[in-house]
């Protein structure tokens, strides 16, 4: 699905200066490479505060306890998305909402939202998933006049711009009170272990969670806060540093990739191609709405593990991103939740399926994984 080592061969001659620098240093925890690149990007994103954590659950759950939410709080957040959005609302004894999405872009739905707040609800957690900006101008809108604190889940949409009902355009994760991402390896932007981070515009709440990171201390030995211990090492900060000024190309290579998968499947009667949020379904050179940390396809009278199977028995990897909605899984039913209020997202989890992208994805590659498709596809 990725191809790290390719890309890292083409990096090799930066990354491991990087590395090779914090090493003679021995500067390995909260050492000048993770300062460097906590400055960097913040000028990247147009953020006032970047606080690096040791990963993107961590990210989540500190943003959380630095907002200061209670037990009990109610947080919304979307179904069909990766477990840790919502494991870390559980974690800290809050109540998870979960509410459906939107058929064509698979984020969070904005009518689902609007049924959902009542007056316990305090935050709502939008996924920009697959890498596609979610409605944040609505979302904005719905916390302003309800008083709610919106946390991006910005793990699989670093890069991307959101353009505001005025034409303006917003980094993701920069637009919410506070936000977190990952650094995962396979991550549009990933480091070689785990490694994650913690965005915000309010200096204010950015000075507590500098503390909460940090076993609650701003001064050693000085516990102000209750803390968690959760650091980004200098190794890692190394890694990402080298690599942040390639997002950009890195993203740009994902959307090429895209939209040649996109060509290759226009307009077959079974095949759902993903969709962004402007005229150009957000698959051109100058579109950023979509960095497509995942290609995913949502299919029609498909037998999708069946397909599965073949591309496994040609080697083409592939994934099926999420098979199990969140509030079907054990750790997380409730009676509260109505099968009726998850149409879509009951049926995305057997109907889409995701195609290998990263950056060395090259044309030979593109048109064996799409041929393969098809030719399953068109024969079942």
């Amino acid at each position: 699905m990725v191809d790290l080592l390719g890309q890292y061969a083409k990096i090799k001659d930066i990354v491991d200066p990087s590395i090779e620098e914090v090493m003679n240093s021995a500067a390995f925890i909260n050492g000048p490479k993770v300062h460097q690149f906590q400055k960097n990007l913040e000028d990247y994103l147009g953020v006032r505060n970047v606080i690096p954590c040791a990963n993107g659950t961590d990210a989540l759950q500190i943003a959380m306890m630095g907002l200061g939410l209670k037990p009990g709080d109610e947080v919304i957040t979307a179904d069909f998305t990766f477990a840790a959005t919502v494991e870390v609302i559980a974690l800290l004894q809050l109540t998870p909402v979960l509410v459906d999405v939107d058929p064509i872009t698979f984020n969070i739905d904005i009518k689902a939202i609007k049924n959902a707040i009542t007056p316990k609800t305090k935050a709502i957690v939008p996924v920009h998933l697959f890498g596609l900006a979610a409605n944040m101008d609505a979302i904005m809108d719905l916390a302003k006049e309800h008083n709610l604190y919106v946390i991006e889940d910005n793990a699989q949409g670093i890069g991307a711009d959101y353009t505001h009902r005025d034409g303006s355009k917003t980094k993701t994760g920069a637009i919410g009170h506070v936000a977190s991402t990952s650094f995962f390896p396979s991550k549009n932007l990933g480091c070689y272990g785990d490694g994650g981070a913690i965005f915000t515009n309010d200096d204010e709440l950015a000075h507590i969670i500098r503390g909460i990171v940090n076993h609650g201390m701003y001064e050693r030995y000085h516990h102000d806060v209750v803390g968690v211990n959760s650091r980004l090492d200098s190794i890692q900060a190394a890694v990402l540093d080298a690599k942040l000024p390639l997002l950009d190309t890195y993203n740009k290579a994902r959307r090429n990739a895209a939209r040649k998968y996109n060509e290759a499947f226009k307009n077959h009667p079974k095949i759902t191609t993903p969709s962004g949020l402007t005229a150009c379904d957000g698959i051109c050179d100058t579109c950023d709405c979509h960095m497509f940390h995942q290609y995913t396809l949502n299919l029609k009278d498909v037998n999708r593990d069946g397909l599965v199977a073949h591309l496994q028995k040609k080697n083409i990897p592939c994934g099926v991103y999420y098979p199990i909605p969140l509030h079907k899984q054990k750790a997380y039913t409730d009676n509260r939740y109505n099968e009726d209020d998850f149409k879509v997202t009951n049926h995305l989890v057997t109907s889409v399926i995701s195609l290998p992208m990263h950056t060395e994805l090259d044309d030979e590659q593109i048109e064996f994984i799409t041929t393969t498709v098809l030719n399953f596809i068109n024969a079942n």
